[in-house]
C-alpha cells in the first residue's frame, strides 16, 4: 500500500498543555504534549499540574468537584478536614470504611444539599488511599452532577451549553447497546463508569462463588491498571487468591493453573482484546476450560467495542466502559454490565449487579443517549481509518514492534470473536527504533488518555498508567516480563481523514 501527502493545511494543530480534549467542560481527556508534560503530571509538579483542570474523571478531580468541596469546607463541622464527593450515600460508606471510621483520623459519611461524601482528616496518606478506592471502583461523583449542584447553590450562572436527549435516555441507550446486545432490558444494566460495572460485575460473582469456598481469580494477560487493582485489593487474601496468567495464547499452561486450583477458582476477568498490548485469548476455549471448572467469566470488550466484538455468549457477564465509542465525542464518563440470561445464576447475579452498581447522573445519561446513536457509523469510519494506519506504521522503518487487533500472534483468535474481519476498533499500540521523546514531542496529533473517540489520541501509555513501574528498576523488570516496553505509544484511530493522521505519523518519524 502506498501513501500520498498533499501539501495542504494539516488538520491537527498542537493543543496547548492542559486544554481538554475535544473542548467541553466535561471532556474525559485533556492535553500532555510532551514527555516533560507527562513526567511533570505524574509527578505532580505544580508548573505541570496548575495547567490541568480536568483529565480522566477517574484520575483527576474535576474543578467543578474542587469548587463544590471548597463551598461546603466552610461548614463548621469541616473545619480541618478533606471532603471527597461521591455517586450515593452507598457509595460513602464504602469509602468510609475503607478510609476508617474509627480513631484520630476517622473517616464520616456526610450529607448536604442532595450531595454524598465523606469527610476525614487532611493528611497526603487519607488522601492519597481515598482518591485512589474511588478511582479503582468508579466512585467520584462526576462532573455534570457537580455542575447541576454548583448551579442550584447559585454558585455558577448557567450550565455548559450541550446537546441533550430529550425522551427517555435509558431507553435510547438500551435500544442502541441490543444491537450488539440482544438481550432483555433488565439484562442491560448501566453504571458511571467502566470500572464501577467492572467492580459490580466483579462483587456479584464474589458473593455466589464464595458459598462453595470458590475465592480466587485469575488475571489473563496483562490488563488494565484499574482492573488489575480489583483482583489485587479485593479478593479476600490476594496473596492465595490473586492468580496470573501471562500468556493469553497459552492455554495448556491455563490448564495447568486449573489443574493446581480450579476448586478454589471463582473466576476470570478477560479483556479481549487486551489493553494495550491487544492480544486475544481463544475466547471460546477459555470459556470451555472455565466451565469444566466451575469457574464464572468477566468479559470486557472495551478496547475494540460491543460493536466490534461478540463475547457475550462466551460470557456469565459482560462488563465494559462506554466512554469508548458510545461517548464518541469524548465528553460522558458511563459503563454497563450485560447479563448472559442462558448462564447459571444469571437470576441471581443479575440482583447483585444492580445493588453493586452506582447511579448514573440524569444529565450524564441525557448526553450519552444524544451521542450514542451514531455509535455504528462512527465505529465503522474508525475501522477503515485504523486499518490503513496500522499497515502504515507496520511498514516504516522507524517503527520496531506494532500491536493491534490483527496483529499475527493472535489475528486467529480475534477473528473469531470479530463481528466483521473489518471490525478492528481504534486501538493501535507501538514502539520506536529511536527515542521515544522525540517522536512523541513531535508528533501534531493530540496527545492524552483514553479512546475510542472521533477524535484521535495518542500517548505515551505505561508512564501514564504505570509511572511507578517505569521509574523503577523491578518495574521495568515486571513490564519487561509481561512484554511491556515503557517507550510504548498508544494510538487511538479517529474519524479526521486518515491520510492527515498518517501525515502527522510520518512527519514525526522522519
Amino acid at each position: 500500500m502506498s501513501f500520498t501527502f498533499l501539501a495542504r493545511m494539516p488538520v491537527f494543530q498542537p493543543i496547548p498543555l492542559g486544554q481538554r480534549i475535544p473542548g467541553s467542560p466535561h471532556s474525559v481527556a485533556c492535553s500532555l504534549p510532551t514527555m516533560r508534560d507527562v513526567i511533570g503530571y505524574e509527578e505532580g509538579r505544580p508548573e505541570t499540574t496548575k495547567h490541568i483542570a480536568s483529565g480522566y474523571p477517574r484520575f483527576v478531580v474535576h474543578t467543578h468537584a474542587k469548587r463544590l468541596c471548597e463551598h461546603l469546607a466552610r461548614r463548621p463541622e469541616l473545619a480541618g478536614q478533606s471532603l471527597w464527593l461521591v455517586t450515593s450515600p452507598k457509595m460513602a460508606a464504602a469509602l468510609a470504611d475503607h478510609l476508617g471510621r474509627n480513631g484520630p483520623a476517622a473517616a464520616t459519611p456526610f450529607s448536604a444539599d442532595g450531595l454524598a461524601g465523606v469527610a476525614h482528616t487532611d493528611t497526603p496518606e487519607l488522601n492519597t488511599r481515598g482518591k485512589v478506592f474511588l478511582q479503582n471502583i468508579g466512585g467520584f461523583l462526576s462532573s455534570r452532577a457537580a455542575e447541576d449542584h454548583l448551579l442550584r447553590l447559585g454558585l455558577l450562572p448557567a450550565t455548559a451549553p450541550e446537546k441533550l436527549f430529550t425522551g427517555d435516555a435509558t431507553a435510547e441507550i438500551r435500544r442502541v447497546l441490543r444491537g450488539p446486545f440482544p438481550v432483555a432490558a433488565t439484562d442491560l444494566l448501566l453504571a458511571p463508569s467502566g470500572m464501577n460495572a467492572l467492580y459490580a460485575a466483579f462483587r456479584a460473582i464474589n458473593t455466589v462463588q464464595a458459598r462453595t469456598g470458590r475465592t480466587a481469580w485469575v488475571q489473563l494477560g496483562w490488563l488494565y491498571l484499574d482492573s488489575i487493582a480489583l483482583l489485587k485489593k479485593f479478593t479476600p487474601d490476594p496473596a492465595r487468591d490473586y492468580l496470573r496468567h501471562g500468556d493469553v495464547t497459552d492455554l495448556t499452561g491455563l490448564e495447568k493453573l486449573f489443574a493446581a486450583h480450579g476448586p478454589r477458582i471463582a473466576g476470570l476477568i478477560i479483556e479481549a482484546p487486551t489493553n494495550p498490548l491487544i492480544q486475544t485469548a481463544d475466547i471460546a476455549a477459555v470459556t470451555a476450560l472455565a466451565r469444566r471448572h466451575g469457574a464464572k467469566v468477566i468479559l470486557d470488550p472495551a478496547v475494540s467495542s460491543p460493536f466490534n466484538v461478540d463475547l457475550l455468549p462466551h460470557a456469565d457477564l459482560v462488563a465494559t466502559s462506554l466512554t469508548k465509542y458510545t461517548a464518541h465525542e469524548g465528553d460522558v464518563i458511563a459503563g454497563a454490565v450485560v447479563v448472559n440470561a442462558a448462564r447459571p445464576d444469571a437470576a441471581e447475579l443479575r440482583e447483585l449487579v444492580a445493588a453493586n452498581l452506582e447511579p448514573l447522573h440524569p444529565r450524564d445519561l441525557a448526553r450519552l443517549a444524544a451521542q450514542i446513536g451514531a455509535t455504528p457509523e462512527v465505529v465503522a469510519r474508525i475501522n477503515t481509518n485504523a486499518r490503513q494506519v496500522a499497515v502504515f506504521l507496520e511498514s516504516h522503518p522507524a517503527v520496531d514492534k506494532v500491536w493491534w487487533a490483527l496483529q499475527p500472534a493472535t489475528r486467529a483468535n480475534y477473528l473469531k470473536i470479530a463481528r466483521t474481519p473489518e471490525s478492528v476498533g481504534s486501538m493501535i499500540s507501538f514502539t520506536l527504533k529511536g527515542p521515544l521523546a522525540r517522536f512523541y514531542d513531535a508528533v501534531r496529533l493530540p496527545k492524552g488518555p483514553s479512546f475510542g473517540m472521533t477524535t484521535t489520541l495518542i500517548s505515551p501509555f505505561i508512564y501514564l498508567a504505570h509511572y511507578d513501574l517505569v521509574t523503577s528498576e523491578a518495574g521495568r523488570a515486571e513490564l519487561a516480563a509481561h512484554g511491556l516496553s515503557p517507550d510504548l505509544l498508544r494510538l487511538s484511530v479517529g474519524t479526521e481523514p486518515v491520510n492527515e493522521i498518517i501525515a502527522s505519523l510520518a512527519e514525526a518519524l522522519g
